[in-house]
Formats: C-alpha cells, structure tokens, sequence
C-alpha cells in the first residue's frame, strides 16, 4: 500500500540486510516515524507497547525478532529464550504462538552456523504470506460488495468497520479492509463508517489514516454511533478483523465488536469477520470460556493523545481524578452473530463444518 505515493509494507528488513524496519504505530496519524530494531528485546518492547499491533503483524515482526536474536547467539537455548519472550507480550492474538511455532520447527533441528540465515528466509516467508492472503481475502470479500452495487447502483455501498484491519495491522492489504480497497479500485462508491474504537482510537487514528491516504471516502464516528446508523439504513455490511477465531467460529476481536455484532443483528445488517488462516486456532472451541482477554493498562481509558492546535502532540486526562478504570482490550462475539467468515480460500459459514470445509488439510 502507499503514503503520499510512496509504498510500504508494515515490516521489512533494512538496506543493511539485517535489521528490521517498522511504522511506529503510536505516532500516527500524527506523524511517521520508520523505528530500526536491531535486536529481540526491541522487538519484544515494540509489540508489548503497540507500536507495531493487529494479529498478523505481530507474528511477522515476532519472527524477524527471532532472526536477530540469533545474530547474537544462535544457540538453541537463546533460540528458545527469545522464542519465550516475544511469545509473552500480547496474549490474545493467536496469530504470534503461530509465527513463533513455526519458526522454532523450521530452525531448532538446523545447525547453528545455519540459523541465521534460515530465520531470516522463513520469516521473509511469513511475511510473503501474510501479504499474498490479504490479497486473497479481498478477492474473496470483493463479491459481497459488488453485490450490493448491483442492488442499489445509484447509490454508495456504506460499510462499518471497527479497529483497525487495514493494512497497517497486517504486512500489506489489511484483512477487512482489503475488499474495500479492492471495491474502491474497481470503481465501486464505497463509503466506510469508521469507529473510532476506544480507548486507543484505532480506528479514528489508524485506519482513517490508510483510508484517507489511499482515497477512500469515510467518515469517523463515536463507537455507539453504529447501532443508530443501522436502524436508519446507512449500513450495508459490517466486516472486522479478528486475532483469533476459534474451531467453532468465535471471533475475538477489539472491545466493542460484541456490540456491533449484536446491533447488526437486531437490523439485519450482515456481519462479515475477515481472517487469514493463521488466525484460526484449531485447539480452542468455546471462545468466551476460552480465549484469554489481554487487560491492559489503566491509563489507555483514563487519558487521551492528541494532537493540539499549535501542532504539539499532548496526553491529558479524561476521567475524575481518583476513578479507577478496567481495559479488558478484546470481546469475544459468539458465531451465531456472524453471518460468515472471509478468508483467502474463500468464504464460509461461522461454524466448525464451514472452516473444516475450507481447510481440510488442517490438524
């Protein structure tokens, strides 16, 4: 994708050929800061604190972590000690074990002197991956939209998303957002309603941001604004990313997705959770019992980032003074609300029978 006529990926080995290159996450819409990380616990310290975020991105940069940990010491045991500590920063996104598992089975068998390179050349691979699913995704969310052109071709398609699932939280294309970029560049008046999604306004901060740059029209609103907008029949489809989906089809996605989903519902709003195959954890059943929620800090409700009218970028606080607040920072949104999955095999039903349909081959 492109900034100003510029394009980027999300991840990307330096021109020195081994240090890794990333947006800092925590700057934009502001301003864009390219960090150089050169070694694990750069890495580990980026993902903890979002300045790289969304599921499929996190296991990308976790696996050249990986990489230049073993520039330093390519021994099993610091392969496996940095293996532990990239695994521990984000707990939900089921996508980072993923990226971590299978760069251990590609190098924990390999000689030392052999490792380096190898890790570089699987993680180039995963982000290969990533890349070339998003694209797929979108070609497969692509018919849902020009469907609803087709039932309605004077007027715009309205779509609601909610976080950010764009490119900026994968390697390239995005997940949900991959079929609107993809529609728009077909031609097809698409118009997005962007949550602005609380507390870390990804969406008003990220995904307008990628919007924006690439020309699609789209609007911010208040995160309660989704319901009322589906009542009055400004939203055609719903389509959110996820960090994990479970075997039966619940979706873990940022706080506030439940909601939506339930509203969706409530309207006859068709709700669409956008996926890559590494997000789906074939281990896990019961999504609400199961998937472990990551709480994060106080200080994400309580305080507010922006940028002031003389230009400076400033923190101030948003609550009483002396209130406690809780940050449960995803929910989980049972498959009987979700009207199907977009993956880049195709797209199917919420449900065990759907996925296994589409991948056969998996354990």
């Amino acid at each position: 994708m492109k900034i100003d006529g510029t394009p980027y990926r999300s991840v990307w080995v330096d021109a020195d050929g081994w240090s890794v290159r990333i947006l800092d996450q925590t700057r934009l819409p502001w301003q864009l800061d390219i960090l150089r990380l050169t070694e694990a616990a750069q890495v580990a310290e980026a993902i903890r604190s979002m300045q790289v975020r969304g599921a499929p991105l996190i296991g990308a940069v976790a696996a050249y972590g990986v990489a230049l940990a073993l520039r330093a010491d390519a021994s099993t045991e610091a392969l496996e000690r940095a293996i532990a500590l990239l695994g521990a920063t984000r707990p939900t996104a089921i996508n980072l074990g993923w990226a971590l598992g299978r760069m251990r089975a590609r190098l924990h068998n390999l000689p030392p002197a052999e490792r380096v390179a190898a890790a570089y050349a699987e993680a180039l691979a995963i982000a290969d991956d990533d890349a070339e699913t998003c694209r797929r995704i979108g070609a497969h969310g692509l018919p849902l939209l020009q469907e609803i052109q087709a039932r309605k071709p004077a007027e715009r398609v309205n779509v609601l998303t909610h976080c950010n699932a764009g490119w900026l939280a994968t390697v390239d294309y995005g997940t949900a957002l991959s079929p609107i970029y993809q529609a728009h560049d077909a031609g097809i008046p698409v118009h997005v309603w962007v949550d602005e999604t609380r507390p870390r306004n990804q969406g008003a901060a990220l995904t307008a941001f990628e919007l924006g740059k690439h020309g699609v029209p789209h609007t911010v609103i208040a995160d309660n604004a989704g319901g009322h907008l589906m009542q009055h029949g400004e939203v055609d489809l719903c389509i959110v990313g996820t960090d994990r989906v479970t075997r039966r089809g619940d979706v873990a996605n940022k706080i506030g997705t439940y909601l939506k989903a339930l509203a969706a519902r409530d309207n006859g709003v068709p709700f669409w959770v956008a996926l890559p195959h590494s997000t789906i954890d074939w281990q896990v059943g019961d999504g609400v019992a199961e998937i472990p929620i990551e709480a994060r800090g106080a200080a994400e409700v309580t305080d507010l980032t922006g940028r002031t009218a003389d230009g400076r970028i400033e923190t101030v606080r948003v609550a009483a003074e002396g209130s406690p607040a809780a940050n449960p920072a995803f929910d989980v949104t049972p498959a009987r609300l979700v009207t199907g999955l977009i993956t880049e095999r195709g797209r199917c039903e919420a449900s065990e029978a759907g996925l296994r349909g589409l991948y056969a081959d998996a354990p």
